[in-house]
């Protein structure tokens, strides 16, 4: 090759990088192409713990709404004593499932309201401390779904008997160092709400896992302690807890 064809090749490889050093189109792009796995790991991270904490909000609200509905409601006699039924139990639970809205409540977790009560029924000889009865609604089942803090009976409190009395407790109910009793001749509406946390991204930020909580409130009213009500005249499907529907 001529001496002079090869000064002019290395002329124009010269020149060449001198335009590509100099150049600066495409170094958005490119900044964007080496950044844009970080800022989505780090987005997609963020947005999920935010949804956990949205979450766990929730559920934490549902529970204080059932145990503040649960303390008011029931039927108010013509002697001032509120009969509670049943159907006032039902009518909390399908508030709290419309409450819940797309978290689907009742497909992914466990609702449980027990009645702890301190009071002294018919075939008491002195006051006592104990679950009355227990309602439930909710799919999931076994063991960080059912009660942690103690059970009743399907058939606990459905009549005025010693047979339905329900489970007799001394500790009362919730987590150790924060147990809830219930005062003398009162009783204490205590809910538990276990929840099966779906994350948005799969398992790529933050694992499945179940979300608890418990909320409790005194009965607000002057009510009858000795039994759930379910007249006959406008009798409903009891939500007890061996039933598992959404």
């Amino acid at each position: 090759m001529p001496v002079t064809a090869r000064a002019r090749i290395a002329t124009g490889l010269r020149a060449l990088r001198r335009r590509l050093r100099h150049d600066r189109r495409g170094t958005a792009l490119m900044e964007f192409a080496f950044t844009l796995p970080l800022v989505l790991t780090v987005g997609g991270w963020g947005t999920e713990l935010a949804w956990l904490a949205i979450t766990n909000l929730r559920i934490s609200q549902l529970a204080l709404n059932l145990a503040d509905t649960a303390s008011r409601v029931g039927a108010s006699g013509s002697n001032g004593v509120t009969q509670l039924r049943e159907a006032d139990i039902n009518d909390t639970f399908t508030g709290i499932r419309l409450s819940s809205g797309t978290m689907a409540l009742g497909a992914n977790g466990r609702v449980i309201l027990s009645s702890l009560e301190n009071t002294k029924q018919s075939y008491d000889t002195d006051y006592t401390q104990r679950i009355h009865w227990q309602r439930c609604f909710g799919m999931k089942s076994g063991t960080g779904y059912d009660s942690s803090y103690g059970t009743a009976p399907p058939a606990a409190g459905t009549d005025a008997t010693q047979a339905n009395a329900g489970t007799t407790t001394t500790t009362g109910m919730g987590d150790a160092g924060f147990k809830v009793m219930a005062p003398q001749n009162s009783s204490v509406m205590f809910v538990e709400i276990n929840y099966r946390f779906q994350p948005l991204f799969g398992s790529l930020f933050v694992a499945p896992r179940i979300i608890h909580y418990s909320a409790s409130l005194l009965v607000r009213d002057n009510r009858d302690f000795t039994q759930v009500y379910n007249p006959t005249d406008s009798a409903v499907t009891r939500s007890t807890c061996d039933r598992y529907t959404a």
